[in-house]
């Protein structure tokens, strides 16, 4: 199953793809760079630099800086990770930033019922731009 993430909501998206990777699908999210978190701008990036600022530079808590690895994170802490089913269920998920050739000739799902566009909300950041806040090259 190929998912298109442009203009989907973070959190529904890695939802859905964490449901359909327990099921036992093999998943590939392209556009990762360009899929959405609603809020006011001030205050997602205040929350993620918060994030950096705690603990100890060599301990952590890490987080990733390019968009493919920022929205695998965030499916990561939607499946149970810590055990070896979830580790079995994670490597199944891949992300992509861009649609890569080998993609370009095959069905691409684009979930309409998240995105956006479909809903009231005004305020809203894309991932490539939080990337690039907290210091990623993308």
């Amino acid at each position: 199953m190929i998912i298109d993430a442009n203009n989907l909501i973070l959190g529904r998206m890695a939802s859905y793809a964490a449901k359909k990777a327990l099921l036992g699908n093999h998943i590939d999210i392209v556009n990762c760079e360009k899929s959405v978190i609603v809020g006011q701008r001030k205050e997602i990036l205040g929350r993620y630099h918060q994030m950096l600022q705690r603990g100890v530079h060599s301990k952590g808590p890490f987080l990733p800086r390019m968009p493919d690895r920022f929205v695998k994170r965030t499916i990561r802490g939607m499946l149970p990770y810590r055990i070896a089913k979830g580790r079995l269920i994670f490597k199944n998920i891949k992300c992509y930033i861009g649609i890569p050739d080998a993609f370009k000739n095959q069905k691409i799902e684009a979930l309409e019922n998240i995105s956006i566009l479909k809903t009231n909300a005004v305020d809203y950041l894309k991932v490539k731009d939080i990337c690039n806040s907290l210091g990623g090259k993308v």
